[in-house]
């Protein structure tokens, strides 16, 4: 008899859903759900699929969390198999959205199916919050939907994201937080003049380069248990005509901090302006905080999956908060412990995405036990 996981991975695998497009994966979970006994509600806006169903009113609420949109394909000639058509070679599941995230999302639908089975009046309550906007600009989709649970009042106990963790093996990584992310556009304004009279003008690249030297070598914190130190890197710059003999009369620098919760994006900013007012720049800068660090250090949430983990893979699990961002920077806001858990992320936005087929019903097997040390009496 074929895995329950799986089948339903092939399924919404199967769906068209580039960003930010849901392809019917929604309409195929909501169909699993229902039965089961959650409420459905769609929470869209401009062209964007949000899922919140909930089972149950009362407290402890555990959440899954998600989405079901993909990044693009790439040249369609470059994979061995057509990328909406989940194909098995050598024990290898493939496909767009096989490792991201579409395997999390069938494992987690077939773990609460399991688990209400097993415990159809346990305490607390479930939930699912998916979307189709985080590959994209993700600004209408887990975010609108976090707005209006804060507008009802609502919070979450527990939340797991299935974002693929794992490195080498499933389960030897899981996410208990991300570093927080701000950028800046820092314009450094001078006077543009003809180069063989530098008296007459004011060279921008020249005065910044000591204030920019200052700051590559500023150390922003120490990081912590959990997080490295925040890391300062310019990643554009821009200053001239594009003549060879024209000073600029400004330059354009654009930065990003990746930092942890021992820094603030305040703190990190008066720093900043500190060391350029040190060098007497005259300068413009617009900040962006695209989003903010959390963390969910050990406890209830954290010792259940260390304990599901070793028991459905055998291994140890290691807490990391290493990586880009997710939607659950989004979900802190509202969430008293978070952790993202999911299959091995080799492969993920690559040609040929893949994940190995023993790991599907071993993912869910994970996101049951969590569930059975959490949520029954």
């Amino acid at each position: 008899m074929s895995d329950p996981t799986f089948e339903l991975a092939r399924q919404i695998i199967s769906c068209h859903s580039v960003t930010p497009e849901d392809g019917g994966c929604m309409e195929i979970i909501t169909e699993r759900l229902k039965p089961l006994g959650f409420s459905i509600e769609f929470i869209n806006r401009n062209g964007v699929t949000n899922l919140w169903a909930r089972r149950g009113t009362v407290a402890p609420l555990f959440v899954f969390a998600g989405h079901t949109d993909v990044v693009p394909t790439g040249p369609l000639d470059k994979w061995s198999s057509p990328p909406f058509a989940p194909e098995v070679r050598d024990g290898m599941l493939y496909g767009r959205g096989t490792a991201d995230m579409k395997s999390s999302v069938a494992a987690s639908v077939t773990a609460v199916e399991a688990f209400i089975a097993a415990h159809p009046n346990h305490p607390g309550s479930l939930a699912f919050l998916l979307t189709s906007d985080e590959e994209g600009d993700a600004v209408d989709g887990t975010t609108i939907v976090v707005e209006a649970l804060k507008a009802r009042g609502e919070t979450l106990d527990f939340c797991i994201i299935g974002e693929p963790t794992s490195v080498n093996t499933l389960g030897d990584m899981i996410k208990n937080g991300r570093r927080g992310s701000l950028s800046g556009v820092l314009t450094v304004k001078g006077i543009q003049c003809h180069i063989a009279y530098p008296e007459k003008g004011r060279n921008p690249i020249h005065e910044a380069a000591p204030a920019l030297a200052e700051l590559a070598a500023t150390l922003w914190d120490e990081g912590n248990e959990y997080f490295p130190p925040t890391t300062w890197q310019v990643s554009n710059i821009h200053g001239g005509t594009g003549a060879t003999n024209v000073i600029p009369g400004q330059l354009e620098i654009k930065f990003n901090f990746r930092f942890s919760t021992a820094s603030t994006p305040e703190g990190l900013q008066q720093r900043l302006r500190a060391i350029l007012e040190k060098h007497n720049l005259d300068y413009d800068i617009h900040w962006t905080l695209g989003a903010r660090p959390f963390l969910t250090g050990r406890g209830p949430l954290a010792d259940a999956a260390t304990v599901a983990i070793r028991e459905v893979c055998g291994i140890d699990t290691e807490l990391s908060t290493t990586g880009g961002t997710s939607d659950g920077r989004f979900i802190a806001e509202i969430c008293k412990q978070m952790l993202e858990i999911g299959p091995v992320n080799a492969t993920s936005h690559k040609i040929d995405e893949c994940i190995a087929v023993d790991s599907l019903p071993k993912l869910s097997a994970i996101y049951h036990r969590i569930l059975e040390q959490l949520l029954t009496a």
